[in-house]
């Protein structure tokens, strides 16, 4: 087996309601510049909805990545050797886990509109991150990438 592929590979794309929200923010943009003339106008149309489709763009865009040895979260890569075991969490548990019982030295790639989510622990006794609190959609499939490569 070919240890560069991906075993696992998850973009979490932000939802189509605020694609729709930075539609309107454009058309706010425009409405702003409206009394300067069509020009401008269409200017505030323009810039707005750059603006607004390049927030959403970026936000949008973290990745989780299960390659060769390493979970690959937005910036962060590390080795699986370093992580323990991996607990899959329901809506309920990913909220409490993101609210009340988060430890602010945890490694976490949140987003809200993503309602379940994985933890691993974090074994490397020289890294003072407990935990990873990673937002994904399907959090068993990614449990099982990392068992998958602790296993080869």
């Amino acid at each position: 087996m070919e240890h560069s592929a991906a075993r696992y590979d998850e973009r979490l794309t932000a939802p189509g309601s605020w694609w729709a929200i930075a539609a309107l923010i454009a058309v706010a943009g425009g409405l702003i510049t409206l009394p300067l003339g069509p020009l401008p106008l269409l200017g505030g149309v323009i810039g707005a909805g750059a603006l607004a489709a390049a927030g959403v763009s970026s936000y949008g865009s973290a990745r989780i990545r299960v390659v060769a040895d390493s979970l690959v979260a937005g910036d962060a890569r590390i080795p699986v050797s370093a992580l323990g075991e991996a607990e899959v969490l329901g809506p309920e548990e990913a909220r409490d886990w993101r609210l009340h019982k988060a430890d602010p030295r945890a490694f976490m790639l949140m987003r809200s509109y993503v309602p379940t989510a994985l933890r691993v622990e974090i074994t490397d006794p020289d890294d003072p991150t407990p935990y990873v609190y990673l937002s994904t959609r399907n959090p068993q499939a990614l449990a099982t990438a990392l068992d998958a490569v602790r296993t080869n």
